[in-house]
């Protein structure tokens, strides 16, 4: 071992602190690279790098709201290989989502050709589509030519990008936008544009007004798709107080009446960001499973706009009821998690409420207005600076003409040159006077850029006319830039001139402009209560109907018990008795599981029916033990094969789910093997070894779970292989009145009734003796 501290440690010695420290420093640049380039937007203008890149490369292409369209391909390709150098998909998907009117409530792409529908579909290949800037698109960017916001270079440095658009209106809250990065997420809602422009205007005139008066102006979320806000008024405000919160949306429905007493449910807006194929396949799900058994059937009869028909099962069902179980059931009612996570600045993300987010906006309005204002300056300086020149000329225009014809450095020599005179502001061709002769003493110089304009000029601007333009030109900047000075110094007259500007936009774009009224309506949601299923079926005859290999329907009527009624090949009946469509039916299964089944929801009889198992969760090694109608009050006897059970209430094996319910509780090769109801005072059992023993019921424990007592004694015999098993098992069971008798079915078919069973009355759990003479050679009852 080298203990000399000269010598350097090996590698895999210093490779777990800089290995922490290389993986901590790289996934926080990623993270931030994620938060900041990808996932949240701007509170400024409310776009993500993508939407600002395809827009302003859009805007390079000259591909304005009234321009000729583009090929999608072309613009992908522009943007991929100028400013976002990702995959040509992404980018079109980004920009194919600022197409979709039923997404972006003011559309920042005019698209042509299939950019997607409501349904689900997704946009055609970007060659054959194509796309231009919306007006609303425009506005955004109006003042990138004006200084308005700061560039930067774009990925290799050869090109310049906006890092933030000049926004003319608040189009995160306008728009919404939505995304997941490291460890934060946002999801803001779209809004209406009309009412977010009063609150801003409203927020210019009192700066301290509190989130709740903001929702005087904005009352909640405007979604394209339209629909009915459910939300109570309380949580709305305090999930723009907080920035986090929920809306439960609704579709909008109407009752159309198809006369006779007929009516159905016409749809014609659904929730937000979802898709009307997978609802339709939805509903059509919960009818196929029967979890709405008072729905029919479900119509999608839409073309241009939204109509979804759906069809009680009955004239009798209650329009309000039919509506609130599918809004429980399916994504006619959904909630929009609101998160306001954004970047202030562009840099810092926050959770921010209403009044932060346009302030935000605000803010940076003014920015934008005071660095607009400021290039105007700086243009209308350098214009009065040229129009200097071009008067000074004009006061000397012989001179210039001789030094521009015959001086060999005509520039510089106009630079040297002394100027002087006195001339007369003239308003016309009329007034005019011609220039008076350079006094001694008055001399000037021309600037670079006075003596480049002079050289630059046309020889038709050399006339007596161009003078007077001039002066009214220099006139007109003069004031202008009084104006402009003016409103750099103060505060009051910014706020003025953005309010002025966003009540243009509003003009343009609001409530009164087409598609610019509110989609979205507001309503309390009427909580109805759940009506019992019967109450809202048609109480009718059926015959319930179900085979050996578990294939059961509801045929129409009271049939006769012994019909011959088809079933597959290898099948015969096993259950066959009559009931009403209110009915409820229980099965047991082997499991020791109880199934709940709606005799309105069974298959009809004009086929073979359906597998039980596909109505509930039965395990394909589960038999039914028993199908039978339940009755409420009564009580019911379960006992294993292993000769356990007890007795339970009716009411409490009712299942609500496909899973069943566990009653009796069985394991390794024990199986649930009888359910019966109780109906008497005593208790017969027999077993497979042909022992009969009647005892007391009241012997019996009442419970609605567990193994049970011991109700018949089985002695332990080696089986096959030397395996102990039990010599015997139940057989069968009934309950029955001592003062009545017990009967049972003898082999001739007749009925034989004993009244004396003091032979075979003993304790619970005991063995039993050999039955009474007659008793059936299969251990049954019946």
């Amino acid at each position: 071992m080298n203990d000399d501290p000269d010598t350097p440690k090996s590698e895999s010695a210093e490779t777990p602190e800089p290995l922490r420290k290389a993986i901590g420093e790289r996934y926080l640049t990623y993270a931030l690279s994620t938060i900041m380039h990808r996932a949240l937007p701007d509170a400024r203008d409310g776009l993500k790098p993508v939407h600002r890149r395809i827009l302003f490369a859009m805007r390079e292409l000259r591909l304005g709201a009234t321009s000729a369209f583009r090929k999608s391909a072309k613009i992908s390709g522009d943007v991929m290989g100028n400013y976002h150098p990702h995959g040509d998909a992404a980018i079109y998907d980004a920009m194919a989502r600022l197409a979709q009117d039923f997404v972006i409530r003011y559309p920042l792409v005019d698209g042509q050709g299939n950019f997607g529908n409501i349904d689900g579909d997704n946009p055609a290949a970007s060659r054959y589509t194509e796309a231009r800037l919306t007006a609303a698109a425009e506005a955004l960017m109006e003042g990138l030519a004006e200084n308005a916001v700061n560039f930067r270079d774009n990925y290799d440095g050869t090109l310049t990008e906006p890092e933030v658009m000049p926004a003319a209106y608040p189009n995160l809250l306008a728009n919404g936008s939505s995304g997941i990065a490291v460890g934060m997420a946002t999801n803001i809602p779209p809004h209406n544009l009309d009412e977010l422009i009063g609150a801003c205007l409203h927020l210019i005139k009192s700066p301290d007004a509190r989130d709740d008066t903001l929702l005087q102006f904005v009352p909640g979320p405007d979604f394209p798709t339209g629909g009915v806000i459910v939300e109570p008024p309380e949580n709305i405000a305090e999930a723009y107080r907080t920035g986090r919160g929920s809306f439960r949306i609704r579709a909008k429905w109407e009752i159309e009446d198809l006369g006779r007493g007929q009516w159905q449910v016409v749809v014609t807006e659904i929730p937000y960001q979802v898709p009307k194929s997978k609802l339709i396949e939805k509903l059509a799900e919960l009818i196929q499973l029967k979890k709405l058994p008072i729905l029919a059937d479900v119509r999608d009869e839409s073309a241009e706009d939204i109509r979804i028909v759906l069809e009680p099962r009955s004239r009798n069902v209650d329009a309000e009821v039919l509506m609130a179980s599918i809004f429980r059931n399916s994504d006619l009612e959904t909630r929009f998690a609101m998160n306001m996570n954004v970047l202030i600045d562009g840099r810092t993300p926050k959770v921010c409420s209403l009044k932060e987010v346009l302030r935000a906006f605000l803010d940076h309005r003014r920015e934008v207005l005071r660095r607009r204002s400021e290039h105007r300056m700086e243009k209308i300086d350098h214009r009065l600076e040229v129009l200097e020149g071009f008067i000074i000329a004009f006061l000397n225009l012989d001179r210039v003409i001789d030094i521009i014809r015959y001086d060999e450095a005509p520039k510089d020599a106009l630079m040297r040159e002394r100027w002087g005179g006195d001339f007369v502001r003239a308003n016309s061709e009329a007034d005019y006077v011609p220039p008076a002769p350079l006094r001694d003493g008055e001399d000037g110089s021309l600037s670079d850029v006075q003596a480049e304009a002079i050289l630059n000029m046309r020889l038709r601007s050399l006339r007596r006319l161009e003078e007077i333009e001039l002066l009214a030109e220099q006139s007109a900047l003069m004031e202008e830039r009084a104006g402009l000075q003016d409103l750099l110094d103060d505060d009051g007259l910014q706020w003025d001139r953005i309010a002025s500007e966003l009540r243009e936009i509003r003009t343009k774009f609001g409530k009164k402009a087409v598609g610019g009224a509110r989609r979205t309506a507001f309503s309390e949601a009427r909580e109805v209560a759940e009506v019992p299923l019967e109450a809202m079926i048609d109480r009718e005859p059926v015959t319930i109907v179900c085979s050996k290999m578990g294939w059961i329907r509801a045929m129409k009527g009271h049939l006769p018990l012994d019909s011959d009624l088809k079933y597959k090949d290898g099948d015969e009946a096993r259950f066959v008795f009559h009931g009403e469509t209110t009915d409820k039916l229980l099965i047991f299964g082997s499991n020791g599981r109880f199934y709940t089944l709606s005799a309105a929801t069974l298959p009809g009889g004009r086929g073979m029916g359906e597998p039980v198992r596909l109505i509930v969760d039965l395990p394909n090694e589960a038999e039914i033990v028993t199908l039978r109608i339940h009755r409420p009050g009564d009580r019911l006897l379960v006992a294993s094969s292993a000769g356990d059970g007890f007795v339970v209430p009716a009411d409490e094996v009712l299942a609500q789910t496909r899973s069943g319910k566990q009653v009796l509780n069985v394991r390794d090769k024990t199986v649930a093997a009888a359910c019966i109801p109780v109906d008497g005072d005593h208790v017969a059992i027999i077993s497979k070894n042909r022992k009969f023993l009647v005892f007391p019921l009241e012997e019996l424990p009442e419970m609605t779970r567990g193994k049970g007592v011991r109700l018949q004694k089985y002695n332990m015999a080696r089986g096959k292989q030397g395996v102990l098993e039990l010599d015997g098992g139940l057989s069968d069971i009934r309950t029955f009145a001592m003062e009545q008798g017990l009967s049972w079915q003898m082999p001739n078919g007749q009925t034989r009734r004993e009244t004396d069973l003091s032979p075979w009355i003993g304790k619970r759990a005991g063995v039993g003796k050999a039955p009474p003479h007659g008793f059936p050679r299969d251990n049954r009852f019946t």
